[in-house]
């Protein structure tokens, strides 16, 4: 099978197409004959070895997979092959990937395999991060960072569907605007200068009860510091640069919470809960409650720009790469 890997990882000019033999699926797994797969910002970040976990070499990028069923391993209940998923597989870069079926759902037929594979990471993780970090309620204000982001996106429209109200912060007009179709109640920008007083108007009396942030930039403590009493501010990654600190008195005065939301380690520690969420999440994708905003889509011969344009950080939704 053809599929992208590296030997070493200093750059995205290591990555080549390979010829690799086709995986056989092990007890537990499914084969996928991949459709589409996404790449995030983490993707890219785990592709040049800047993660905080390093992967094996050599590395196939690619994490979230759609397709069909080819095949299945000993023990594997309720898929058949040709079945439609989309399944947290790894490797996802090639003809073919193997996929643990507790993480593979079920794709309907109405969904395409850009939706399937922009879906399973971002969404978990929000899901989790707003449920099980944040214990977000009907009726709370929520503010989201990176809000035109995959991770950002999930997080808007599952805090709408979760019924509160809901802050996109995004740095462009395009981005913001990009937020507020896709359910956001309201838009902020992350201009630094008369941030505060701005969200203050935005938020028009109501506290903030939960910071969903991906970000984790320069308006860390702002928006700390901007929480209501009892609020939490879940922390979901660094992409706005060198990891910032919090004097730790602020969690005091305001009775409030710094969160860590780390999807990995959930999936490690809490696989019934995992499961618990990817039937939700598969269920609100086939009655249309959530609608993964698909970025931009590359053909497999561009491989490389794919890489480029999620390293970037300013991907508006997942981008994906066709494999077949």
């Amino acid at each position: 099978m053809k599929a992208i890997s590296a030997d070493k990882i200093d750059s995205l000019a290591d990555y080549a197409e390979v010829e690799l033999p086709i995986p056989e699926p092990g007890a537990g797994q499914v084969r996928i004959r991949v459709a589409a797969v996404s790449i995030g910002y983490v993707d890219a970040l785990l592709a040049l070895g800047r993660y905080q976990v390093k992967p094996p070499l050599p590395h196939v990028p690619g994490a979230e997979v759609a397709g069909v069923v080819d095949a299945l391993g000993e023990g594997v209940t309720g898929f058949a092959v040709g079945d439609r998923v989309m399944a947290l597989a790894g490797r996802g870069f090639a003809e073919f990937a193997l996929a643990p079926a507790a993480l593979t759902r079920r794709l309907g037929d109405d969904a395409g395999f850009a939706a399937g594979a922009a879906l399973p990471l971002n969404y978990l993780t929000a899901l989790h991060g707003l449920v099980d970090r944040g214990t977000l309620k009907a009726g709370d204000t929520l503010l989201v960072f990176g809000a035109a982001g995959g991770v950002g996106m999930a997080a808007v429209q599952i805090g709408k569907l979760l019924g509160a109200r809901v802050i996109a912060a995004a740095s462009t007009p395009e981005k913001r605007d990009f937020a507020l179709a896709q359910g956001a109640d309201a838009a902020i920008d992350t201009a630094v200068e008369g941030w505060r007083d701005r969200l203050k108007a935005v938020l028009d009396g109501k506290p903030l009860n939960v910071i969903f942030d991906p970000v984790c930039g320069p308006l860390f403590e702002a928006a700390f510091r901007s929480l209501g009493w009892g609020g939490r501010h879940l922390v979901v990654g660094f992409v706005g640069g060198p990891i910032p600190a919090l004097p730790s008195n602020l969690t005091l005065m305001k009775g409030a919470g710094l969160l860590g939301v780390d999807v990995r380690q959930f999936m490690l520690f809490e696989r019934g809960r995992v499961a618990e969420h990817l039937d939700t999440l598969a269920d609100w994708l086939a009655t249309e409650r959530i609608d993964p905003p698909v970025g931009k889509t590359f053909a497999w011969a561009d491989y490389g720009a794919a890489l480029e344009n999620a390293f970037g950080g300013q991907a508006v939704g997942k981008t994906i790469l066709t494999v077949s």
